[in-house]
């Protein structure tokens, strides 16, 4: 299995980017977003993959974090969800906004995905909804981006370090305020509801006040 690939940058397509290691170039298919956040030709990245591994066919599709790669994982695990439909969702929506929705059940989100149907969309969210908490959990995640200690990259020049999609700069405090609503005794449901639209109506919000507002939400009404 190919978990990663560092190298350098050949060239980048509507789809797909190849990246040049050693000598041996690889094809890697990414999402909108992620194509749109690497650097041009011949400079360096790294990016997770996953391959994909059919009959007639051998497919790495790259991610910038270890969360984004998760998503495209369980969302292929949806019927009706395949690599091309999972990169759509990714895209639109980014991973942090795939956990807010699913978190929250919103399909409605998730149907702004180009080639994802109301139906699918509400499928996705159904299935996935129990599996959010644990996602939102890693937090921001490892980014694949270059390091020193990548021998593919020669030291020609420096790596450049924000070759990763942007991540909402609140990741980290979801996964903290997830987690302490768990030591609280919520159940992962409802508490990732909640720290989902408490972080959607806050983006800047720290794990404090996460916590204060996804509170109030669980809090009784009445």
């Amino acid at each position: 299995m190919i978990g990663r690939i560092a190298g350098r940058i050949d060239y980048k397509a509507e789809d797909h980017v190849l990246i040049d290691v050693r000598g041996v170039g690889y094809v890697v298919y990414c999402s909108d977003r992620t194509l749109a956040a690497l650097p041009g030709p011949g400079e360096a990245t790294a990016l997770f993959t996953d391959l994909l591994v059919r009959e007639d066919l051998l497919q790495l599709f790259g991610f910038p974090t270890l969360v984004e790669k998760e998503w495209h994982r369980l969302l292929m695990s949806v019927q009706g969800i395949g690599a091309k439909a999972s990169l759509a969702i990714l895209g639109a929506l980014g991973p942090d906004a795939v956990s807010r929705a699913i978190a929250l059940g919103d399909w409605n989100a998730i149907k702004v995905a180009k080639g994802v149907g109301p139906k699918t969309a509400q499928r996705v969210v159904n299935e996935l909804k129990d599996k959010a908490p644990t996602v939102m959990a890693m937090g921001a995640g490892r980014v694949a981006a270059p390091g020193a200690d990548d021998a593919v990259i020669e030291p020609v020049t420096p790596a450049p370090q924000s070759v990763a999609a942007p991540v909402a700069s609140n990741s980290s405090a979801q996964a903290e305020a997830l987690s302490a609503l768990g030591n609280l005794g919520y159940a992962p449901g409802e508490a990732a509801s909640a720290v989902a639209q408490a972080a959607g109506e806050a983006p800047e919000a720290d794990t404090a006040a996460l916590i204060r507002a996804a509170l109030k939400l669980l809090a009784p009404k009445g």
